[in-house]
């Protein structure tokens, strides 16, 4: 298992491609992966110098054997719905953590999340929280894009009172889309270092050039999803002086 850093408490801009690129989690989840693709997927993660890589619980052995500890290897359950039973998504992450996944983002239901039922969605976490050990990462991913701010406040903080150790915006396959700006700078405000929380804030879905990845970080932040990895950190030019964050939201 590789060593899990803790999350920055103030994330600091990146200014080179090896500094963004330690934010990242290089991530494949597409349904018609194959073992090829998710071997190149992590030696090219390697290659790049992210922190891990992101694949399919289906993929987790292959990507741990091919990572050989030069990165993390994360996984999902509950993905991408959220609508499966609790015990259903801990058994999920405990058959995870038994392949040797360092991290798993799990989904919550937002539905139930949408109508305000926090207790049950703190549950939910809760129950998955319990399947996974305290050395390994759990990360809560709360579909941001579909809830309104109050829902995303609420998420948050059953997240954290479940014993999470991040919130992320999304999975990327939610029509209502992928990370904001403002949904991160919110998450970070309510469970993160911005608002004195002990919580990492993993920005994912959309964020497709340098200019969104560096507005995320500036907005918050600890972590980046990211399937264009290799574009991104091409957005940094040798010769010319790290642009300006963009207000784009995904």
């Amino acid at each position: 298992m590789t060593a899990q850093p803790e999350a920055p408490r103030t994330p600091a801009v990146p200014h080179d491609r090896a500094a963004l690129a330690a934010y990242v989690d290089h991530t494949l989840l597409k349904p018609e992966a194959t073992a090829g693709d998710i071997t190149t997927l992590v030696e090219e993660g390697a290659a790049l110098g992210v922190f891990s890589v992101c694949v399919s619980p289906s993929f987790v052995s292959l990507a741990v054997e091919v990572a050989a500890g030069r990165l993390a290897v994360a996984t999902v359950c509950g993905f991408p719905s959220g609508k499966h039973m609790s015990d259903v998504k801990a058994f999920e992450a405990a058959r995870a953590v038994s392949d040797d996944a360092d991290e798993i983002d799990m989904v919550i239901d937002v539905g139930i999340a949408r109508t305000g039922r926090f207790d049950a969605v703190q549950a939910d976490i809760a129950a998955v929280r319990a399947a996974v050990p305290n050395d390994r990462i759990l990360k809560v991913i709360i579909e941001s894009a579909a809830l309104t701010d109050e829902q995303i406040v609420g998420a948050c903080k059953a997240a954290q009172a479940a014993g999470a150790d991040f919130v992320k915006t999304s999975t990327g396959f939610h029509p209502a889309g992928g990370a904001s700006v403002h949904a991160v700078s919110l998450m970070a405000r309510t469970v993160g270092a911005a608002g004195g929380g002990r919580l990492g804030v993993k920005a994912s879905g959309g964020i497709r050039d340098l200019s969104a990845a560096l507005s995320m970080i500036e907005a918050g932040a600890t972590r980046l999803g990211l399937s264009g990895t290799a574009s991104v950190l091409d957005g940094f030019d040798a010769n010319a002086a790290t642009p300006t964050p963009s207000t784009d939201t995904y």
